[in-house]
Protein backbone atom coordinates (compact mmCIF):
# COMPACT_ATOMS: atom_id res chain seq x y z
CA UNK A 1 0.00 0.00 0.00
CA UNK A 2 1.06 3.51 -0.59
CA UNK A 3 2.80 4.97 2.74
CA UNK A 4 1.79 8.10 4.06
CA UNK A 5 5.11 10.03 2.55
CA UNK A 6 4.15 8.74 -0.90
CA UNK A 7 0.74 9.75 -0.75
CA UNK A 8 1.69 13.45 0.91
CA UNK A 9 4.21 14.06 -1.82
CA UNK A 10 1.57 13.03 -4.58
CA UNK A 11 -1.08 15.12 -3.39
CA UNK A 12 1.48 17.95 -3.17
CA UNK A 13 1.95 17.62 -6.94
CA UNK A 14 -1.96 17.24 -7.84
CA UNK A 15 -3.85 19.18 -5.36
CA UNK A 16 -3.74 23.02 -5.96
CA UNK A 17 -6.20 24.41 -3.35
CA UNK A 18 -4.04 23.65 -0.41
CA UNK A 19 -7.48 24.41 1.82
CA UNK A 20 -8.25 20.78 0.09
CA UNK A 21 -5.14 19.48 1.63
CA UNK A 22 -6.00 20.75 5.15
CA UNK A 23 -9.50 19.32 4.76
CA UNK A 24 -8.55 15.75 3.60
CA UNK A 25 -5.45 15.91 6.69
CA UNK A 26 -8.48 16.59 9.18
CA UNK A 27 -10.34 13.84 7.27
CA UNK A 28 -7.42 11.59 7.94
CA UNK A 29 -6.63 12.15 11.42
CA UNK A 30 -10.60 11.43 12.13
CA UNK A 31 -10.46 8.44 10.68
CA UNK A 32 -7.63 7.22 12.52
CA UNK A 33 -8.95 8.28 15.87
CA UNK A 34 -12.26 6.59 14.79
CA UNK A 35 -10.70 3.51 14.21
CA UNK A 36 -9.31 3.64 17.62
CA UNK A 37 -12.74 4.18 18.87
CA UNK A 38 -14.39 1.60 17.45
CA UNK A 39 -11.57 -0.89 18.21
CA UNK A 40 -11.97 -0.05 22.00
CA UNK A 41 -15.43 -1.02 22.10
CA UNK A 42 -14.06 -4.03 20.39
CA UNK A 43 -16.40 -3.73 17.21
CA UNK A 44 -15.93 -6.10 14.71
CA UNK A 45 -15.29 -5.91 11.51
CA UNK A 46 -13.68 -3.18 10.93
CA UNK A 47 -13.07 -3.60 7.53
CA UNK A 48 -9.24 -2.82 7.34
CA UNK A 49 -6.32 -1.71 9.49
CA UNK A 50 -5.97 1.94 11.20
CA UNK A 51 -3.40 2.30 8.20
CA UNK A 52 -5.67 1.85 5.65
CA UNK A 53 -8.44 3.83 7.13
CA UNK A 54 -6.45 7.04 7.58
CA UNK A 55 -5.06 6.81 3.95
CA UNK A 56 -8.81 6.75 2.98
CA UNK A 57 -9.10 9.74 4.67
CA UNK A 58 -5.54 11.42 3.32
CA UNK A 59 -6.62 10.57 -0.15
CA UNK A 60 -10.13 10.73 -0.84
CA UNK A 61 -10.48 14.15 -2.24
CA UNK A 62 -7.20 14.32 -3.88
CA UNK A 63 -8.88 14.19 -7.51
CA UNK A 64 -11.50 17.00 -6.48
CA UNK A 65 -10.37 19.78 -9.14
CA UNK A 66 -12.37 20.80 -12.47
CA UNK A 67 -10.33 18.30 -14.92
CA UNK A 68 -12.09 15.38 -12.48
CA UNK A 69 -16.43 15.40 -13.04
CA UNK A 70 -18.36 15.50 -10.12
CA UNK A 71 -19.52 11.89 -10.76
CA UNK A 72 -15.98 10.43 -10.37
CA UNK A 73 -14.52 12.48 -8.35
CA UNK A 74 -13.37 9.58 -5.30
CA UNK A 75 -12.53 7.54 -8.08
CA UNK A 76 -10.04 8.70 -10.27
CA UNK A 77 -8.04 9.40 -7.48
CA UNK A 78 -7.42 5.63 -7.50
CA UNK A 79 -6.90 5.32 -11.33
CA UNK A 80 -4.16 8.31 -11.05
CA UNK A 81 -2.48 6.89 -7.90
CA UNK A 82 -2.65 3.25 -9.94
CA UNK A 83 -1.13 4.51 -12.98
CA UNK A 84 1.91 5.67 -10.88
CA UNK A 85 2.48 2.57 -10.06
CA UNK A 86 0.97 2.61 -6.08
CA UNK A 87 -0.68 -0.11 -4.82
CA UNK A 88 -4.70 1.53 -3.22
CA UNK A 89 -5.99 -1.89 -1.47
CA UNK A 90 -9.69 -2.16 -2.91
CA UNK A 91 -11.05 -1.44 0.63
CA UNK A 92 -9.35 1.67 0.59
CA UNK A 93 -11.04 2.79 -3.30
CA UNK A 94 -13.91 1.87 -2.39
CA UNK A 95 -14.02 4.30 0.94
CA UNK A 96 -13.07 6.63 -1.73
CA UNK A 97 -15.33 6.30 -3.89
CA UNK A 98 -18.47 5.67 -1.59
CA UNK A 99 -17.89 9.21 0.32
CA UNK A 100 -19.52 10.86 -3.14
CA UNK A 101 -22.86 9.54 -3.30
CA UNK A 102 -22.45 10.92 -7.27
CA UNK A 103 -20.63 7.82 -7.61
CA UNK A 104 -22.86 5.19 -7.40
CA UNK A 105 -21.12 3.44 -4.50
CA UNK A 106 -23.24 3.06 -1.58
CA UNK A 107 -21.41 3.17 1.42
CA UNK A 108 -21.35 -0.60 3.26
CA UNK A 109 -19.08 -0.77 5.49
CA UNK A 110 -17.08 0.70 8.25
CA UNK A 111 -14.53 2.67 6.89
CA UNK A 112 -17.02 3.61 3.95
CA UNK A 113 -19.69 4.91 6.27
CA UNK A 114 -16.94 6.80 8.73
CA UNK A 115 -15.25 8.59 5.45
CA UNK A 116 -18.60 8.89 4.09
CA UNK A 117 -20.12 11.24 7.78
CA UNK A 118 -16.67 12.24 8.46
CA UNK A 119 -16.37 14.45 5.04
CA UNK A 120 -18.57 16.83 5.67
CA UNK A 121 -17.93 16.90 8.99
CA UNK A 122 -14.20 17.78 8.72
CA UNK A 123 -15.19 20.11 5.62
CA UNK A 124 -17.02 22.28 7.83
CA UNK A 125 -14.66 22.09 10.57
CA UNK A 126 -12.08 23.43 8.52
CA UNK A 127 -14.09 25.85 6.62
CA UNK A 128 -15.29 27.59 10.15
CA UNK A 129 -11.51 27.28 11.33
CA UNK A 130 -10.63 29.44 7.84
CA UNK A 131 -12.78 31.59 8.21
CA UNK A 132 -12.26 32.57 11.61
CA UNK A 133 -8.60 32.83 10.42
CA UNK A 134 -9.12 35.35 8.43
Amino acid sequence: MINRQEALEFLEKRVENKNILKHMLACEELMGEIYESLKQKNEKDLGGTKEEWMMAGLLHDGDYCLDVPPEKQGVQITQWLKEEGFDVPENVARAMASHNHLTGTTPVSKMDWALFCGDSLTGLIVAATLVKDN
